[in-house]
């Protein structure tokens, strides 16, 4: 049976830590992050968290049903970073590539966390926002119901595939990221015309640009794709 999760209210009464620390839902999952990013998902227990907080780790489980529980909160906390700030303009295309743009930075600044996250449905309050903001800027700007949903879908994948992509690169250790980009240079870029040609002629330019991500364009690509389909939906019948 899942642990019951204790009230905030009730938490707040708790005291301190032996350190002077209280303990709220935020400062976990602030610590979480960090331990992710210095020792990966594999260094991500109750026990450490519970050291790192100066508290018994079954404390942890006064506010997170378990290690799963808080794994939807780091990912719902990602969300949170990437919307705060965001006002709507009015101007959907520009809009929906702040939201992308936004939320993307926000899981590779975190790669280890990222790919613990970037594949689950939190359904917590942020998430929630997010999925609202999108389909408000859709709805908001003509497209109706069902190729709103559609675009929704796949701007959503999209941001999050790409997000956990350029994660696991960066997550990568410094000696195989370097070597991965170096192969650009040290084996593509001197593969011969007469037996890849096509490979060859594009090597300069696959030398800058594998190294970066894909999503700006990815994203640039299907808002162009959604205006098109937009634009024939305004169009007399």
């Amino acid at each position: 049976m899942p642990k019951q999760v204790v009230p905030e209210e009730k938490r707040r009464r708790r005291r301190p830590t032996k350190s002077g620390t209280v303990l709220s839902e935020s400062l976990i999952v602030q610590t979480a992050l960090r331990m992710l990013r210095e020792h990966g998902s594999s260094g991500l227990t109750a026990r450490r968290l519970g050291t790192a907080l100066d508290c018994d780790p079954s404390t942890l489980y006064r506010y997170f049903r378990g290690m799963d529980d808080l794994t939807l909160a780091i990912g719902d906390a990602l969300i949170g970073q990437a919307l705060h700030g965001w006002e709507p303009t009015g101007e959907w295309r520009a809009d929906l590539r702040a939201i992308g743009l936004r939320i993307h930075a926000a899981y590779v600044a975190h790669p280890q966390a990222a790919q613990l996250t970037t594949s689950r449905v939190t359904g917590r309050a942020n998430e929630l926002a997010a999925d609202e903001a999108v389909l408000e800027v859709l709805r908001t700007a003509g497209f109706p119901l069902p190729e709103t949903v559609q675009i929704y879908h796949a701007f959503i994948d999209q941001t999050l595939a790409f997000a956990a992509l350029d994660a696991a690169s960066l997550a990568l250790p410094s000696a195989a990221l370097r070597a991965d980009e170096d192969m650009w240079r040290s084996t593509y870029a001197r593969l011969p015309a007469a037996t890849h040609p096509r490979i060859a002629e594009a090597a300069p330019l696959l030398a800058t640009r594998m190294v970066t991500s894909a999503y700006p364009a990815a994203l640039d690509m299907l808002l162009e794709s959604a205006a098109t389909r937009l634009e024939l939906l305004r169009r007399p019948a």
